[in-house]
């Protein structure tokens, strides 16, 4: 079995997310599960893959991964109607909503793979984060934000889960993060997946279509565990 995945603009959106895409390689591999890492970059064609990982950056790169990726939309947005999993993270899970409206700037266009819209403000949500989802077990995620952008979700688009410690999506109703079919969002950024063992393997799972036997994890668990409800 090989599972693809495909690291969107990793040159320019590279906030600290490393340890996402080898939390994912290592947690196939750990079950002989092969996975081909391709790294896509401005000026690379964006082919098929299993799996579609975007991280986050400044304004600046933002701009650019946005101007970019327009190129595809089409393209992706049959992706996810194939059933391709979409993971974005801060400004990767910005782009895959319907746009993204710069502080006093211009308006991004994102790929509307989620229904959802992001508004720069001047303020800052920065912490932990402890989610309560509805759709896996254990049903907390943790993490950590640092965004200065309110999102807002509409229409079919779910959240990730709602917030009880953290800010979430924009301070006001509870949300964090997003979820339509097999495409999700979340601002909890820097090392999610290794923070949530049982929610990378459900994104695994959705690939693969069938349940992943146990592993050996008891780190990442205590790691996952330590987290959950902590303020600061």
């Amino acid at each position: 079995m090989m599972l693809t995945i495909a690291h969107l603009y990793p040159k320019l959106l590279n906030c600290c997310d490393n340890g996402n895409i080898i939390t994912l390689q290592r947690r196939c591999e750990w079950r002989n599960i092969d996975v081909q890492i391709d790294e896509i970059n401005i000026g690379d064609k964006i082919e098929k893959h299993d799996m579609y990982f975007i991280s986050g950056g400044q304004d600046l790169q933002q701009i650019d991964a946005f101007n970019e990726i327009q190129r595809y939309k089409d393209f992706l947005t049959k992706e996810k109607g194939r059933g391709a999993v979409f993971l974005g993270i801060c400004g990767g899970y910005q782009l895959l909503g319907n746009y993204y409206q710069i502080f006093d700037g211009e308006k991004l266009e994102g790929i509307g793979l989620l229904d959802a819209y992001t508004i720069a403000s001047n303020k800052r949500f920065t912490g932990n984060v402890t989610i309560k989802t509805e759709y896996i077990t254990p049903n907390e995620l943790v993490g950590f934000e640092n965004h200065g952008g309110l999102t807002y979700l509409s229409g079919d688009t779910m959240p990730l889960g709602y917030a009880v410690v953290g800010n979430g999506n924009n301070g006001e109703d509870k949300t964090e993060g997003a979820r339509h079919k097999n495409v999700f969002g979340t601002y909890m950024q820097g090392p999610f997946l290794p923070k949530n063992p049982h929610f990378t393997d459900y994104l695994i799972e959705l690939v693969i279509g069938e349940k992943l036997p146990p592993i050996q994890d008891d780190t990442e668990w205590n790691a996952h565990n330590d987290l959950i409800y902590k303020q600061y």
